[in-house]
């Protein structure tokens, strides 16, 4: 019997979400003290993924400039070219700028938040925070 949920997204039933993988090796690097390599990757990785699985993902994330990388002996050491909040940010605006109607996005995203998220945004957006002012503690 075929998996409805899975037919439903147009996915194989057993394979990944597209992207998964690459959110995993990006938390991964983020999670890191510094660049690692792709064996490096792999053993913080769940399951078990073969090293040219992971290694194709490494690529693909630089060539995607999402990734650095120098050379750790006869390959490559990766870091993130930027934090995860950044990277967050770029695709939360991103999502918006594709959007027809960018009013009604952010209403909902708003009306979604937690009060602590929504008190947060109102700091920020009023610059109380002293960080959107420059002003420091």
């Amino acid at each position: 019997m075929r998996d409805r949920k899975n037919d439903e997204a147009g996915e194989a039933p057993g394979r990944r979400a597209r992207g998964e993988l690459e959110s995993g090796v990006l938390a991964a690097l983020w999670g890191a003290d510094g660049p690692l390599t792709a064996r490096q990757v792999q053993e913080r990785l769940p399951g078990d993924l073969a090293y040219t699985t992971v290694l194709t993902i490494l690529t693909r994330l630089y060539d995607k400039g999402m990734l650095v990388r120098h050379r750790a002996g006869r390959g490559y050491a990766y870091a993130p070219a930027r934090d995860e909040a950044s990277h967050t940010a770029a695709r939360m605006r991103t999502l918006l700028e594709h959007g027809s109607d960018r009013e009604a996005v952010l209403a909902r995203f708003v009306s979604e938040l937690s009060e602590e998220d929504e008190q947060m945004l109102q700091r920020l957006l009023t610059g109380q925070d002293g960080e959107r002012t420059g002003e420091g503690p």
